[in-house]
């Protein structure tokens, strides 16, 4: 199998280093190379000694044309997001196999055309949400498909982290995280929690946000989004909420699902689950032994190439993640506008 990986910034090499992992040089990796930095980073994101073409054994093209001329089987798109559907379509365009990194794009043009393009060639295309294999998330979900919660009453979620914090290797004035232009901002950059939330509950028919740029951050981008979603589960009305900054130190991230039965929590900086009862004793717990951050990346290469196989089915389909997409896009509107958007 032959890939190509466009952007070989953290995320761009956390997919090489997994897929000389799994599977070592059976496979062949290009890249096309555009800043031309050529830096190795470790788990940490921090710069090591070596040359990364050198380390992974990379074929390096000075454009996605010309590496595409190659015919890979599959690309992997890692640049910034708003390049994301261009070089998808560019990669779709010739025969490929798209794996596209989170978020999908920063705004829906040509979303649905190429989700489109993807069907009508028969090709696999998956969009980077590698929460939905989280050993905990996987747990809640039976959870409440079991019904042991009861009815649903409420959800609420949260993810903060500190953005100076999330590269070692750059400034993060740079990063597109920071930059509008690039698709940056706390509600797009984060929308794993979108994501994972619609899948458990379903999407939303109604959004209303508030934040902005509330920090001493250099950056031209909301740092921090107050979601409030209403969904329905059940036939039934559901609230869900979704807090996000790029403030927090130390970082957190929860997800609390509240049931008229029990209260089910996940700590994901612990990789713990917990469901309480109304009577405060612990029904359930659990704990993901063992697990490690990069366990979620193995699986979702796994995935991906059991799908350009004809294997499986995408778990999360341009489709689909342009759903989450509009989600994402409802919420920095009603924070632009101080209104309600229905979707």
């Amino acid at each position: 199998m032959r890939f190509l990986v466009v952007g070989l910034g953290g995320i761009g090499q956390r997919h090489v280093q997994n897929i000389r992992h799994l599977y070592g040089n059976s496979v062949e990796i290009l890249a096309a190379r555009v800043r031309g930095l050529n830096h190795v980073l470790n788990d940490k994101l921090e710069i090591v000694a070596g040359e990364v073409e050198a380390r992974y054994g990379i074929a390096r093209f000075p454009s996605v044309a010309d590496a595409l001329e190659q015919r890979p089987d599959a690309v992997l798109v890692c640049n910034p997001t708003s390049m994301h559907v261009e070089t998808a379509t560019e990669a779709v365009n010739a025969g490929s196999h798209v794996f596209i990194e989170k978020p999908l794009s920063n705004s829906m043009k040509g979303v649905d055309a190429l989700a489109a393009k993807i069907e009508r060639n028969k090709l696999a295309g998956l969009v980077g949400y590698q929460m939905r294999f989280h050993p905990c998330l996987i747990r809640l979900r039976s959870l409440i498909e079991s019904g042991i919660l009861g009815p649903l009453l409420t959800v609420r979620a949260e993810i903060g982290e500190y953005l100076p914090g999330w590269h070692r290797y750059e400034n993060y004035r740079d990063m597109y995280a920071s930059r509008r232009s690039l698709g940056g901002g706390v509600i797009l950059s984060q929308i794993h929690e979108i994501d994972f939330l619609s899948s458990l509950v379903g999407l939303p028919r109604r959004v209303f946000a508030i934040g902005g740029h509330l920090s001493s951050l250099d950056i031209d981008v909301e740092d921090t989004a107050s979601t409030l979603m209403e969904c329905e589960f059940d036939g039934r009305s559901l609230p869900v909420h979704l807090h996000q900054d790029y403030l927090q130190r130390p970082a957190s991230r929860i997800c609390e699902v509240v049931g008229e039965n029990a209260k089910a929590t996940i700590d994901f900086t612990r990789h713990t689950l917990e469901v309480v009862g109304p009577d405060g004793r612990l029904p359930d717990s659990f704990i993901a032994q063992g697990f490690e951050r990069n366990d979620l990346f193995l699986d979702e290469m796994k995935h991906f190439v059991e799908c350009v196989r004809g294997e499986a089915e995408p778990i999360v389909t341009v489709a689909e993640a342009a759903l989450s997409l509009r989600v994402a896009l409802a919420a920095r509107e009603s924070i632009d506008t101080g209104k309600v958007v229905t979707l």
